[in-house]
């Protein structure tokens, strides 16, 4: 639908569409060059290892995030979302391995109930979001409460060890020698997300919910039904993004994901998925989440503290929205 109303808008909506992708396209470019001239080794093979590594987490839950904006909506708990479910599967996998002494199993099971823990909560998101009429922001900010205490409550404040060596060793794994494991499930997950944007129902159904709600009702869409769907793949998306950083680490930690909502809707919207709904492309969500991961890599090897981390994302969150309202005014004054 998103590429139908391109098609069909005026010129100046068709230029303004095309400047905001040039736009993030610019800004991405300066903070490449500005990171490459003021942070010694920015550029070196580790760096944009560390790029790839530090962007996986804010884009997978992004492409989340970028499906429930189009509708329309907002998740605030994809954080929580990876914190628990990261979480539980470290408190299980580690009590299947001390059980069966068997790592493969005791990993491939606590992956797939992990991720079946952040589809459910996704799913319930949207379950209450529409059959309840519980506005999203509320909704999710609730289960965000709720993830992140009962993540503290299973470990008790403190971080799960123990776990297979194995994990780490795979979670750290470079394929070919550069390139992260966890990059390449990325890459996975976004033509995933892409395919099901452009080339299904769900996708399709996502865009008209977003563009008009009420006209998707009375065309017959089950709005109900895919509000559910696309929540629940939000959580799905969290549950990878939790499941990676524990292989990664190779520790279930009850920080793991705090603030990250705050990232992966920076992504999403600079990447140009509206906040009105309705609009919104995959590859826009990849170049933000690439635009949040070089801002941070950057600074870290700028040795900048990590408050003004988080100042630089909000900073450029405000700047996108301001950019998305302009170009939603404008549209709804043609």
């Amino acid at each position: 639908m998103a590429d139908d109303q391109e098609k069909t808008a005026s010129p100046f909506t068709a230029a303004l569409v095309g400047a905001s992708r040039q736009w993030i396209l610019l800004i991405l470019t300066a903070f490449l060059v500005f990171f490459s001239l003021a942070a010694p080794g920015f550029f070196s093979v580790m760096g944009v290892t560390n790029i790839a590594v530090y962007s996986s987490e804010p884009l997978l839950l992004a492409l989340g995030e970028t499906f429930v904006i189009i509708s329309g909506g907002i998740d605030l708990s994809v954080g929580a979302l990876l914190g628990f479910t990261g979480v539980a599967s470290a408190l299980l996998m580690k009590a299947l391995w001390l059980a069966t002494h068997d790592v493969t199993l005791s990993i491939l099971i606590s992956v797939v109930v992990g991720l079946g823990i952040g589809t459910a909560l996704g799913a319930i998101n949207g379950l209450l979001i529409a059959k309840l009429k519980v506005p999203p922001f509320v909704v999710t900010l609730g289960m965000l409460g709720i993830a992140r205490g009962f993540t503290f409550i299973l470990t008790s404040g403190h971080s799960i060890i123990g776990l297979p060596e194995v994990l780490g060793l795979v979670g750290n794994y470079y394929i070919l020698g550069f390139l992260p494991v966890s990059a390449v499930i990325t890459i996975i997950l976004v033509l995933l997300g892409y395919f099901i944007l452009s080339k299904t129902r769900l996708g399709r159904y996502t865009y008209s919910i977003g563009g008009s709600r009420q006209a998707s009702i009375r065309s017959g869409v089950p709005v109900d039904g895919y509000t559910i769907r696309i929540y629940a793949l939000s959580g799905f998306m969290a549950a990878w993004a939790g499941i990676l950083i524990l292989a990664r680490f190779a520790t279930g930690s009850p920080l793991a994901g705090q603030n990250s909502e705050l990232n992966s809707i920076a992504a999403a919207v600079i990447g140009g998925t509206s906040l009105m709904g309705g609009i919104g492309t995959i590859p826009g969500t990849v170049v933000g989440a690439l635009i949040v991961g070089v801002l941070l890599v950057g600074l870290v090897i700028m040795d900048v503290q990590p408050y003004w981390q988080m100042v630089s994302v909000g900073g450029i969150l405000i700047l996108a929205v301001f950019i998305d309202n302009i170009r939603y005014r404008r549209t709804a004054a043609e």
